[in-house]
């Protein structure tokens, strides 16, 4: 069952001024210190921020509420398995936040898509609640 979408479409632009303005205070405020190591160490850096930054909106959005009520950006990790595929790891507020969504018995399941077309970055968020009894903790159906 679904129980939070959120999208998000931000201007690279913006992010970059940001950057360029502020600096570490702003990269420190909105990325945690695995995000940054992992969008410095690429080539289109401030692509990939932008698109990080994209999904956290969109994340803030399907957990409800958007960034704001005690959930901060460094609460919302983006990061990438070893495949490539993007992933969200929620903490503090955020993780409770969707905690207090979720029925009795369900676990959740995040899904996060990408993108960025310059001068834009996008981000898709689905958040899913899973039945325990059914699929249990690894996915697998049990019916």
């Amino acid at each position: 069952m679904i129980i939070g979408i959120g999208s998000d479409l931000t201007d690279i632009r913006r992010i970059a001024h940001s950057i360029s303005r502020f600096g570490d205070r702003f990269l420190d405020r909105i990325f945690t210190p695995l995000e940054r190591q992992l969008a410095e160490a690429r080539p289109i850096w401030i692509e990939t921020y932008a698109r990080r930054f994209a999904a956290k909106e969109a994340c803030a959005k399907a957990l409800g509420g958007g960034l704001w009520r005690g959930v901060s950006f460094t609460h919302i990790e983006i990061t990438n398995l070893r495949g490539g595929k993007p992933v969200i790891t929620l903490y503090e507020t955020a993780c409770t936040r969707l905690k207090a969504k979720l029925p009795r018995g369900f676990d959740s399941r995040i899904h996060l898509t990408m993108s960025d077309d310059p001068p834009y970055a996008q981000a898709f968020v689905v958040i899913e609640a899973v039945d325990l009894a059914r699929f249990g903790k690894n996915g697998t159906r049990h019916d």
